[in-house]
């Protein structure tokens, strides 16, 4: 058979020649929309890999982007990972310092940041030796006080910007570099090459997955710069599917409304996405007629918030679960299918089940066990890492405590790291919180552990409710009684008005134990 190298570049190529004239569309902050077509945006992204060779930059180089859902980061995307460069994408959530710190061990020697962006990054770059030139993507004034050239993007498009040849590098060339959200610990790189994000794109776009058509229209409300953006911006042009970027405004008004004006048929994002965008349509008695699904990521979601999303939205609703490492989809709810936990596993991806001491599980169906992961885009080691960090069958230890139940729907409960010892027993958080959170005054809910002299550790229930529950938060415990031992129920409740959460749209539980233990977040009794 031929030699058929699978890279990235290969989607947008596709999408040119075959849906050329289908749109990708980007809202702007001041409530203007930028268009263009997927022949358009490979034709400038083509252009733009010439300019970024023209900065001396050499294949295995890596661009850092500092950026927002929009059609510059998308060119950027293709312009970077087409030329053999790699495209590190930035959390803008994180500190000067942990970016400096990032940029510094990633050695990007270019960095693409959104005009807003720009104070932020700033103090970061006095800090990186290997930064050589900073481009601004959405704005061609020129800052006079960063350390190292700048220059506008269309103007270096403009000036620099010449035909370059694609994907002539080979197909475990990197491609992609995304440090984790750093929930649990320290961020580590995963580091994504292009034979692994092409196939991550095939099992996206399975049936029982993803499943996007031509016939869709997409609206990515992923963050652009959290692990692939879960994928879309290659699964999107490899279908030909409209693709409906929202720039950094997420809000549920705006969202509502560039959902109706461009006529969304799938909607992908975390539950707070989605959440503000229900309270938008409760409010003011509106309706999105042709959205049809939603797809949700990021933290498990409660089966009263699901219910309540489907109802408002009368769209299937998808719930999925996935990991930086993993490229990131692990597994999803078929369409078509009553969402079960966290979905099943698409080929591509087998999951197998371990105890504390690393040995599979003879049974692996209705038991809980420690999740492991193995597959064609599952990380083998961490970027600047030396050592495997997979098993002696190469599995992956995603630090989960997972089910996986007869029909093969995974059930995430809970991080291992999480579990609470009390008094030299176990508390499994996510087992308070799969309660609490069937309420339906309860958005988002943690159980973190608070250290206690006489037992160890004890639990602290941090619930995000309406307004009107939150003075009685402590009413909460009640749901407990008699469902968990006695000795598991929270000393202490605490009710917050936005949990925090990390760019993956998971709880934040570092960031909460360290605001509970700094008095940031105040616990009340709670019996």
């Amino acid at each position: 058979m031929q030699h058929y190298r699978l890279t990235v570049d290969k989607f947008l190529d596709h999408a040119a020649k075959w849906h050329g004239a289908r749109e990708v569309v980007e809202a702007r902050a001041d409530g203007s929309m930028r268009r263009t077509s997927y022949a358009g945006l490979r034709a400038r992204s083509n252009l733009m890999s010439g300019a970024l060779l023209a900065l001396g930059l050499e294949p295995g180089d890596r661009v850092g982007t500092l950026a927002w859902n929009t059609i510059h980061h998308l060119e950027l995307y293709y312009a970077a990972m087409g030329a053999g460069l790699v495209c590190h994408t930035l959390n803008p959530r994180l500190s000067a310092d942990h970016l400096s710190a990032i940029i510094d061990e990633a050695e990007d020697k270019v960095i693409a940041v959104a005009a807003d962006l720009l104070p932020l990054v700033a103090p970061a770059l006095a800090r990186c030796r290997s930064v050589r030139q900073v481009i601004v993507l959405d704005d061609e004034g020129v800052p006079v006080d960063l350390p190292v050239p700048v220059a506008g993007y269309e103007k270096l498009l403009a000036r620099a910007g010449v035909p370059a040849e694609w994907g002539v590098f080979d197909e475990e060339s990197p491609a992609g570099l995304c440090y984790t959200s750093g929930t649990t610990g320290k961020p580590k790189g995963v580091t994504y090459t292009h034979r692994s994000n092409y196939l991550h794109t095939l099992r996206a776009l399975q049936a029982d997955a993803v499943g996007l058509t031509a016939r869709e229209t997409l609206l990515l409300a992923v963050p652009m710069f959290h692990a692939n953006g879960w994928g879309l911006p290659f699964a999107a042009p490899a279908v030909g599917a409209k693709l409906v970027l929202p720039g950094r405004t997420l809000d549920g008004a705006s969202l509502a409304r560039l959902m109706r004006d461009e006529g969304v048929t799938l909607a992908v994002g975390v539950q707070t996405v989605w959440l503000g965008v229900a309270d938008h349509l409760e409010r003011g008695g509106e309706t999105l007629p042709d959205l049809a699904r939603v797809v949700i990521g990021g933290s498990a979601c409660p089966d009263a918030l699901l219910e309540r999303l489907g109802e408002r939205f009368d769209a299937e609703i998808q719930t999925s679960w996935g990991m930086t490492e993993l490229s990131p989809v692990g597994a999803i709810a078929p369409p078509g299918v009553p969402s079960t936990g966290a979905g099943r596993a698409p080929l591509g991806l087998d999951l197998k089940l371990v105890d504390g001491d690393g040995a599979t599980l003879p049974e692996q169906r209705g038991v809980e066990g420690r999740l492991m992961v193995k597959g064609h885009s599952v990380v083998e080691r961490y970027f600047g890492g030396e050592e495997s960090v997979l098993d002696a069958e190469g599995y992956f230890d995603t630090g989960d405590l997972a089910t996986i139940n007869t029909d093969g729907n995974l059930t995430i409960n809970g991080r291992a790291k999480d579990l609470i010892k009390s008094g030299g027993e176990w508390i499994n958080p996510s087992e308070i919180e799969a309660i609490v959170g069937a309420h339906p005054s309860v958005r988002h809910v943690a159980v973190v552990a608070r250290e206690d002299v006489k037992w160890g550790e004890r639990p602290v229930l941090v619930v995000d409710v309406d307004a009107a529950q939150a003075g009685d938060a402590r009413g909460l415990i009640e749901l407990l009684r008699g469902r968990v031992p006695d000795w598991w129920l929270p000393d202490q409740v605490a009710a917050v008005d936005a949990m925090p959460l990390a760019a993956s749209g998971k709880i934040d539980k570092v960031r909460l134990r360290d605001d509970l233990a700094n008095g940031r977040i105040s616990a009340a009794t709670a019996r």
